[in-house]
């Protein structure tokens, strides 16, 4: 199976590269296909300009769009690793889904009704938060967060969504508990490895 990974974080000793590294690794020991997207390290512009527009409209994608669509199309599950910054996608990611999931690409209209072309794919989505649980289920942020991306962005999109992980009050963990994560993510990428 081919696995890609979508990848935002700019700081190689962050949790959120622990979690890469690990996902990855397991991936590739269970003899899957694995391809990474690292969105700093490619230094990915996320600014959707005028001529990204136009070019959408005139059937002309710009090779770094086209690049990434390749990745999108040729992969059968898709993981986004990002932390949750301001309740929301790093700037960065954010950009990568205005410019990649373009219309024509990730959806379309047909009298009048959207459709998700990404249909057959799955997506699995590891995010880090400052925040617990609680204080986010107190303000409704959690429900928010499923909302804005699984069905906004995902399932809008044909994404069947298997697996979304909000692992909470990273900041102040401590080393057992993230590895209590990593080893959480790699019986994820085991039974994806198996089941997907």
């Amino acid at each position: 199976m081919k696995h890609l990974i979508v990848y935002a974080h700019p700081y190689n000793k962050s949790f959120n590269h622990a979690i890469k590294e690990t996902a990855a690794n397991t991936l590739r020991a269970a003899g899957e296909e694995v391809a990474i997207r690292d969105l700093y390290e490619l230094k990915f512009d996320p600014v959707l300009s005028g001529e990204d527009i136009a070019g959408f409209k005139n059937g002309k994608t710009a090779s770094d769009i086209l690049t990434e669509q390749q990745y999108i199309s040729w992969a059968d599950v898709i993981t986004f690793i990002y932390p949750i910054w301001w309740t929301g996608l790093p700037a960065i990611m954010k950009g990568y889904i205005d410019r990649v999931f373009s219309y024509g690409f990730a959806y379309k209209y047909e009298a009048g009704v959207q459709h998700g072309l990404l249909k057959g794919k799955k997506a699995v989505i590891i995010n880090t938060q400052g925040k617990s649980h609680h204080e986010y289920q107190a303000l409704g942020m959690d429900k928010a967060l499923r909302l804005t991306s699984d069905r906004g962005i995902f399932e809008y999109c044909g994404f069947e969504v298997i697996h979304h992980a909000f692992l909470e009050s990273v900041p102040v963990s401590t080393l057992e508990k993230r590895e209590h994560w990593l080893n959480e993510i790699e019986e994820l990428m085991k039974s994806i490895a198996i089941n997907a």
